[in-house]
């Protein structure tokens, strides 16, 4: 082993030595610890908690980085007779400080895990790639031809010219706005103008839908655009009328609250990948195409790794599955745990599908600025800190446009969070109960349920401080429990309702 490769044994001959050494010895050991206390004092600041392990260490690694330093100038030359007669003396004490080990409990989160974390990988790479070869050996390719475009998707174009002409409804607004900016309309018949046109954006895709047997998929790309819309076109007409009250303020008026219609900013925030309306975005200088063609790859990919799990796993274990609340427990705990995992996998490949590449690749072409889509949701200590760190564009709106409007109107903070979560769960049930055809309310309940596991993760968290429990818990009701188990219920009642109308 080379004297380089131990910094600790090289630092600690430096600092403890035994008082038979001979005087050359002595005086080598004064002359290196006068260079380390001149280095101490020329760029290096010791800490002030001396006779501790802190210091120790602060010490063995300034005297080792020192004489490291010195052997390195000299790698080249053969070392001398002082130097050989200090490196791994008998006589230097090997334990000589209290330390943990690096999994105990004390010291297990102060350190690096990089390396276990590439071997989580790894095994999960492993493990998942022999799953995948026995599937396809066991039950052969299960992709239908039809997954991405079949005949049946053309009986679709009713839906596909809903979506077409969702625009006019912002236009409508826009219209709206500017009869009320040249006073032609009054602040009332402004507010029961924009009641309609956001009503009407949500029932005009719900009748269409209901009235079409169309693909499930497709009936759900048209909730989620027509819910968005709403969601816009509530952000700009509450924003303007804010806009307008702060630009009648004697209090507040000025240049920064001078109330102007513009289509052009209209336009851009209806494309925008953001919520909430503001005249003006941070924008970037240029737009990167090869990092959008990048991304654009990235997208194609992950969106075929979500069809192939989920035409060579779900479907399978679904279609062979009971309904999880009419047949047995047991089983119907078997099904769950089973379609856990690949249900785990599409959720995570949609979320980095859409809230990663598909806004981030918007934002680019679009150069918005903003791109906190997000924030690290999946260290999430409780389900409170979960709803507001997952979906940032829908959480900003629900706290500039409900959440703070409620309070302000003297609503108590947990009737206002309520009130977020009912919203949050009226456009869950839409979104996936009118394309399956059927209320039976199972991800309104979902949702709603959300509120009691807010309060029991936050007691937890309070009683267990800078722990992980909620965060277990909240992984466990979402991928563990809850997702699977509503995918169970609506296909079951989706077959069933197939099944009487046949």
């Amino acid at each position: 082993m080379a004297i380089s490769e131990s910094p600790e044994i090289l630092g600690s001959t430096a600092t403890v030595i035994s008082t038979s050494h001979s005087d050359s010895d002595l005086d080598l050991l004064s002359l290196r610890r006068r260079t380390t206390n001149a280095t101490n004092g020329a760029g290096i600041r010791a800490p002030d908690n001396s006779g501790n392990g802190e210091a120790v260490d602060y010490q063995d690694r300034v005297e080792s980085a020192n004489f490291t330093s010195n052997v390195g100038e000299k790698a080249n030359e053969i070392p001398t007779s002082s130097d050989i007669r200090f490196t791994y003396r008998p006589c230097v004490p090997a334990h000589r400080r209290i330390k943990e080990s690096p999994l105990s409990s004390d010291a297990i989160f102060k350190q690096s895990h990089a390396g276990l974390f590439n071997l989580c990988v790894v095994v999960l790479v492993a493990v998942n790639s022999r799953l995948i070869i026995e599937n396809l050996m066991k039950y052969g390719w299960l992709i239908r031809s039809g997954f991405w475009f079949s005949s049946r998707s053309l009986s679709d174009w009713p839906l596909f010219m809903c979506c077409l002409t969702l625009p006019i409804f912002p236009l409508a607004a826009f219209v709206v706005e500017k009869l009320v900016q040249q006073n032609y309309i009054t602040e009332p018949v402004v507010v029961f103008l924009h009641v309609i046109i956001s009503t009407t954006v949500v029932l005009y895709p719900v009748i269409v839908i209901l009235r079409c047997d169309s693909a499930f998929l497709s009936g759900v790309a048209l909730m989620l655009f027509a819910c968005i819309v709403w969601l816009k076109l509530v952000s700009y007409a509450h924003t303007n009328n804010d806009m307008r009250a702060l630009a009648k303020s004697p209090e507040k008026r000025g240049a920064d609250h001078m109330h102007d219609v513009s289509f052009k900013s209209l336009v851009y925030f209806m494309v925008a990948p953001t919520l909430c309306y503001q005249p003006s975005y941070p924008r970037t200088p240029a737009v990167r195409k090869s990092w959008v063609v990048r991304q654009s790859i990235k997208l194609i990919i992950f969106t075929g790794l979500m069809g192939f799990i989920i035409e060579q796993y779900i479907n399978p274990i679904v279609q062979n599955s009971q309904h999880p609340l009419k047949g047995n427990l047991l089983y119907a705990i078997e099904r769950v745990l089973k379609l856990s995992v690949p249900n785990l996998y599409v959720w995570l490949c949609m979320f980095y599908c859409f809230f990663h590449l598909w806004l981030n690749i918007l934002a680019e072409l679009l150069r918005f600025g903003d791109r906190e889509f997000y924030k690290d949701w999946w260290n999430a200590k409780t389900v409170e800190e979960y709803w507001r760190m997952w979906n940032m564009p829908v959480h900003k709106w629900m706290v500039r446009h409900i959440y703070f409007p409620c309070l302000r109107n003297g609503i108590p903070k947990g009737v206002a969070v309520i009130i977020a979560f009912l919203v949050s769960a009226l456009f869950h049930e839409l979104c996936i109960a009118v394309p399956c055809h059927i209320f039976k309310l199972w991800a309104f309940i979902g949702i709603m349920f959300q509120v009691p596991l807010v309060l029991i993760t936050n007691y937890l968290q309070n009683k267990f401080r800078s722990s992980m429990v909620g965060n277990m818990i909240f992984w466990f009701f979402f991928c563990i429990l809850g997702q699977p188990m509503c995918v169970l219920l609506y296909y079951h009642d989706l077959m069933n309702r197939k099944g009487r109308a046949d």
